[in-house]
């Protein structure tokens, strides 16, 4: 009876994970619906496309509270949090998590204002379902958010208690007592400064920063969520669940290993065919799990030992799988590369082709300027023919098993492209086709399984749109008080050439992209900097391409390059091992990066001949 009660509460204790996970089915499922109804009725679910919007603020909020459940909320760690003495190092997690707790009181009460000025609307989602109904997400979300970082704080059951309930309702409290009041920035600025060193969430850093902004100036703080439901229900947002949903089904499967012995299969069993191979491979794989951390996770494991196996040494084997898996973010359908077109507003598929000749060349100067090719003569010539192709098939035997795996780009793009599909019904044809190979046809999908890639996912996206939301609230701030043409007019007086701006931008950006997490940087930097590289003459298209391209050097450097941190948990080598093995990349993306800086052809010229030809 005992064990029946705590498995109950353990259920209870996880409904997180299931609504999240519900929700991104749901999100799944109706665009399919709506494709399939449109030829017979001409139309679908009611308001469908507006339904899945707000799923995602459903998927957003609660798999947040997931991902902190699982420890996955993304920090820029602290030395402080992970001091050698034991008391300093609960003291400053206990005051990180703390503080954190009533910055999620704080937005709940800010969220709760933006609800409440929404419910005499009575706007109507679907099915006479009100709009706010749904948007009480947000305020029960981020109190649920407090109290479970606020119990952390305590060590017994009590003191967990107390500290999970008054943490948060402490913010709560402050929030509606102070709302609409003016207060000064610096003792915001000093906490949030502390909050960070001892390793808060990022989110709660990024919030507590927008709501500290709005107090100084006397605006309603309700603007910060305003901003997160804005972005959370932007209708090209779906997208990104469902890409990530099947790169992750494809992650958990045999998929990467029938994908690694097609690419080795094509390039040769010798030294270099297999570096070529696994460079390809890596960037192709993070284009589909939207994470290269991700990647090194699914194909480090297989890909160090075929390495190793040709006689390539063990460092720079190491040292490519990392690298190579930052490249994934210009090939279609990354994550990030949705994102910018989002926040640019450009045309999701106008940046998918931009970002393909881009993407071969980065990898191009990574093999060659990386010095990733050089071979070392006292090394074994050839892999085993037996361990390149498995069970001694030839390369078409190899690529016929790897069919469903190697067409699954075709079924993301081609639906786009064709326009038989919107980006987000592209993205739920791609997840449905995920599901379907490898549960049927390949037999690997079991029910279990796919709950864990649905919650994970869920996870993932909870943890990165709570950083979108809050740094698009920092952003819109930033706009408002004429940063951008402020920026403008001092960069245009500094700086007159275009070609010397470009390579102050990669500066700036790769220093940004080791300090930020890349969605928080899109989110901030790109409003802020677009602006000024338009009145330079850049493309909007060609610079998403060079920011993005910049941004894969922060993936390979600390604090906020997490690729260096999985690598050294995969390989199990010291992160100062790791970082030593990595600058020869560092150089190379660099170089790479300027080359498409000063090449804008090589970004716009695919685009522009795909649109003449239509």
């Amino acid at each position: 009876m005992a064990d029946f009660r705590s498995t109950n509460l353990q259920s209870l204790w996880r409904f997180d994970e299931f609504l999240s996970s519900a929700a991104l089915v749901l999100m799944m499922l109706i665009p399919i619906v709506e494709i399939a109804l449109r030829p017979y009725m001409g139309r679908g679910i009611e308001n469908g496309p507006v339904v899945v919007q707000h799923l995602g603020l459903v998927l957003a909020m609660f798999g947040a509270v997931a991902a902190q459940r699982h420890g996955h909320l993304a920090s820029l760690g602290s030395n402080l949090a992970n001091a050698a003495d034991s008391s300093v190092r609960t003291g400053m997690r206990a005051f990180a998590d703390g503080s954190a707790a009533v910055v999620c009181g704080l937005l709940a009460s800010a969220s709760w204002r933006f609800v409440a000025s929404e419910i005499p609307g009575a706007q109507v989602l679907a099915y006479g379902l009100p709009v706010w109904v749904v948007q009480m997400v947000m305020p029960a979300g981020f109190l649920l958010l407090g109290v479970r970082l606020g119990a952390r704080c305590g060590v017994s059951l009590a003191a967990r208690v107390l500290s999970g309930s008054m943490l948060p309702l402490a913010g709560f409290a402050f929030g509606t007592l102070f709302d609409g009041a003016t207060l000064p920035l610096w003792p915001f600025a000093l906490w949030l400064v502390l909050m960070l060193a001892a390793g808060a969430p990022i989110f709660a850093v990024l919030g507590g920063l927008g709501l500290a902004l709005f107090w100084q100036e006397g605006q309603p703080v309700a603007s910060v969520p305003l901003s997160h439901y804005q972005i959370t229900v932007n209708p090209s947002l779906p997208a990104l669940p469902l890409f990530t949903l099947a790169g992750l089904i494809f992650a958990r499967t045999g998929a990467a290993g029938r994908l690694g012995a097609v690419f080795v299969a094509l390039f040769g069993g010798g030294v270099t065919g297999t570096v070529v191979a696994a460079a390809i491979l890596c960037s192709f794989f993070t284009a589909f799990t939207g994470g290269s951390g991700v990647t090194i996770l699914a194909l480090g494991g297989l890909l160090l030992p075929l390495l190793s196996g040709s006689g390539y040494p063990e460092k720079p084997g190491i040292s490519l799988v990392t690298s190579a898996s930052a490249l994934g973010v210009l090939l279609a359908p990354s994550v990030p590369l949705i994102m910018y077109a989002i926040i640019a507003r450009v045309p999701i598929s106008t940046m998918f082709l931009a970002g393909l000749v881009p993407a071969l060349v980065m990898i191009l100067f990574l093999l060659v300027v990386g010095g990733y090719l050089k071979r070392d003569p006292g090394t074994a010539a050839k892999l085993p023919r037996a361990a390149l192709r498995g069970e001694g098939g030839h390369a078409a035997s190899v690529a016929w098993r790897a069919k469903w795996e190697l067409a699954a780009p075709l079924v993301a793009i081609g639906s786009l492209g064709s326009g038989v599909a919107t980006p987000t019904e592209s993205a739920a044809l791609t997840a449905v086709y995920a599901i379907l190979t490898q549960a049927l046809a390949h037999r690997e999908l079991s029910v279990r399984l796919l709950g864990q890639c649905l919650s994970y996912c869920a996870q993932i996206i909870g943890g990165v749109m709570l950083i979108l939301g809050m740094a698009l609230g920092l952003t819109n701030f930033l706009i408002d008080a004429g940063i951008p043409d402020a920026a403008i007019e001092w960069v245009q007086g500094v700086i007159p050439s275009k070609f010397v701006f470009l390579l102050v931008l990669n500066v700036f950006l790769f220093s940004a992209g080791a300090l930020m997490e890349i969605f928080a940087a899109i989110v901030v930097l790109v409003p802020l900097l677009l602006p000024v590289a338009l009145s330079y003459g850049v493309d909007p298209i060609h610079f998403g391409i060079i920011f993005l391209t910049a941004m894969e050097m922060g993936f390979l450097c600390p604090p906020a390059g997490m690729n260096i941190y999985f690598a050294s948990a995969m390989f199990g080598k010291p992160i100062r091992y790791v970082g030593a093995a990595l600058l020869p990349a560092l150089l190379a993306i660099f170089l790479g990066t300027l080359t498409i800086s000063w090449l804008p052809a090589l970004s716009t010229k695919l685009p522009e001949l795909l649109q003449k030809a239509r």
